[in-house]
């Protein structure tokens, strides 16, 4: 096992999923605390599945070395579901897109009274202009923000626990008086996870197509999953606990930072905008890429085209649009989440053999690599042969081997001091044999 690899794909699934819905608090609020202490329970289930599924779909990423989820459907699914799920994806972008953008609009309402349409409207014209320079770099570094939510979600927890005792018993009456878009509690919890699988389901994949050994990228999507069912359960409790004073609001987690102090809410709207601009333009750059895939030209007008669009439809509101969009997606996403379970479960067997395959081309490259080992003829039959047997594409699964143990390699060697004369590593790739 890779501890620092394992790592790396649980921050980045983590990340993924705490999006901006995560942040405002609604989502929590409709999907669980509108149980009362029962949407604890469901949040536990929740979690479970995440947990579960996560792994799973992670795994499926670096079995097949994924680069986009259509192959992958492709290959997991009748050709049927495949194109269902592919244009599922498609929608649930252009969904999410247009609800981020009425929550943007909620954001600044509820924290500096302007009217909804003009939060909305500045949001979208941001991601415009975004959209049509280099969005990656942009979008990295707003990325960076997503650890503020994790902070957030512990201070308001910390502060929560310093509020009790509390009658439970009358903040669960209080609570379950809020619509729940979907029941029972249970069924609630299932549909949340998988609202959130369908909108990182591509990503999802990519993350694990970026990582060469499956067993590293199952271990990763489990640890990313307990963090995530942490927070979600730190995030249910703290507005629980405190739903007395929250109550209504279309940003929860907004209006629990203004009773703690208006300077922490200050701060609060900052992150809560911050994450669903990174949630927007995430989606509406992947929704005009994806629609513009086979004519490239056409990119701008059609970014450009969905955006107006989602504008528009943002105006319906917030809490509207999330109590009918969101379990929608979530029923679909079911469809997925069970697809890629049943799949995985018959695949067992090929997963592992995939994963043996991969341990020993690694052991193979390591030791061509490596200058104090010899590398005869057989062994680059034998490392050829164990490519071409491989899920992955020969080439790209032993570069991205290779380009690991070279890496390995040179931090290795660089620890010991160990250069030649003229101050290269001892590393460096030795000539062909």
């Amino acid at each position: 096992m890779n501890a620092r690899k394992t790592l790396q794909v649980t921050l980045a699934f983590v990340g993924l999923l705490v999006g901006a819905g995560f942040a405002t608090g609604q989502e929590v609020v409709q999907y669980f605390i509108s149980f009362g202490t029962w949407g604890l329970a469901g949040a536990v289930v929740s979690g479970l599945l995440m947990i579960a599924a996560g792994a799973v779909i992670i795994q499926i990423g670096s079995y097949f070395m994924a680069d986009e989820h259509r192959a992958v459907f492709r290959s997991v699914s009748h050709p049927v579901a495949s194109k269902f799920l592919d244009i599922s994806v498609t929608l649930t972008l252009f969904a999410m897109g247009f609800v981020m953008l009425a929550g943007a609009g909620s954001t600044l309402e509820q924290q500096f009274g302007l009217p909804a349409w003009i939060g909305s409207a500045i949001m979208v014209v941001i991601v415009m202009l975004t959209g049509l320079l280099n969005v990656n770099k942009v979008t990295n570094i707003i990325s960076a923000v997503t650890p503020l939510i994790f902070v957030a979600v512990i201070v308001v927890f910390v502060y929560t626990m310093m509020q009790l005792p509390v009658d439970f018993g009358s903040v669960s009456e209080l609570a379950v008086q809020a619509d729940s878009p979907v029941t029972p509690w249970w069924l609630s919890g299932i549909n949340y996870t998988c609202m959130a699988l369908m909108l990182g389901v591509s990503m999802s994949l990519v993350i694990g197509g970026n990582t060469t050994n499956p067993r590293v990228a199952g271990w990763g999507g489990v640890l990313g999953g307990v963090v995530y069912t942490i927070l979600l359960l730190m995030n249910a409790v703290a507005l629980l606990v405190n739903y007395e004073s929250v109550e209504g609001s279309d940003i929860p987690m907004l209006q629990l930072f203004e009773t703690i102090h208006p300077v922490a809410a200050l701060c609060m709207v900052f992150v809560t905008f911050i994450m669903i601009y990174n949630t927007c333009i995430s989606m509406f750059y992947a929704l005009g890429r994806r629609l513009s895939v086979n004519h490239r030209n056409r990119y701008v007008p059609v970014f450009l085209g969905t955006c107006v669009v989602g504008y528009f439809i943002s105006l319906i509101g917030f809490g509207t649009l999330m109590s009918y969009v969101y379990p929608a997606i979530g029923y679909v996403g079911m469809i997925m989440v069970i697809v890629m379970l049943v799949w995985w479960f018959r695949s067992r067997k090929k997963i592992e053999g995939e994963e043996s395959r991969r341990d020993r081309m690694r052991a193979l490259l390591t030791m061509k690599e490596s200058d104090d080992k010899d590398f005869p003829e057989g062994h680059e039959k034998r490392l050829e042969d164990t490519a071409e047997q491989s899920t992955a594409d020969n080439e790209t699964i032993t570069g991205a081997i290779d380009k690991e143990v070279v890496s390995s390699l040179s931090k290795k060697n660089g620890k010991n001091g160990n250069t030649d004369s003229s101050g290269t590593s001892a590393s460096s790739s030795k000539d062909s044999h």
